[in-house]
């Protein structure tokens, strides 16, 4: 499972290594570059995970500030339409509940998202709902999903000491 969050933190920080792509020492891109450096919008099919973790990986590019880490720890929480992605959603759960059950140290970011930011929002709370307060001082926590969510994401995150972001898809 370690394996997999660490294949989820470089897909979705991937596109950090490929905006330096396609520029000149004047500063302008190249006409034929990859457009991975443009903007990736929001996918419509919850289904779509590449989609998906492009998408995200965008956002976490931009809100990395103050992370001393070299990777985050991402987690991307699936649409749980069918059995194997259920599945994989429980073993992500466990995966979140035994790092935050060791600790994580100050520096390092956690990162949720995922097409159900309601979803995404109750793997985090189940997660944490053990976390001692203060445990997480100092270690970024950041939550891509709805404003409807921000609120008890805020609440339950707050105690640990972690510093809290949210983006809103």
């Amino acid at each position: 499972m370690r394996k997999f969050a660490l294949i989820a933190a470089i897909a979705l920080t991937s596109g950090l290594a490929l905006s330096g792509c396609g520029k000149h020492d004047n500063g302008q891109q190249d006409a034929d570059a990859p457009q991975a450096a443009q903007a990736v919008t929001k996918p419509t099919d919850p289904n779509d995970n590449k989609g998906w973790n492009n998408y995200l990986g965008q956002i976490v590019q931009k809100n990395m500030q103050g992370m001393k880490a070299s990777q985050p720890y991402a987690y991307m929480v699936t649409a749980g339409a069918t059995d194997d992605a259920k599945a994989q959603n429980d073993r992500q759960l466990q995966s979140v509940q035994d790092t935050v059950a060791r600790g994580v140290l100050p520096g390092n970011m956690l990162v949720f998202g995922g097409p159900d930011s309601a979803k995404t929002a109750d793997l985090l709370l189940a997660a944490f709902k053990d976390a001692k307060p203060g445990s997480f001082k100092d270690v970024i926590v950041l939550f891509i999903g709805d404003q409807a969510d921000k609120q008890r994401i805020t609440d339950a995150l707050t105690p640990t000491g972690a510093t809290i972001r949210f983006v809103a898809m």
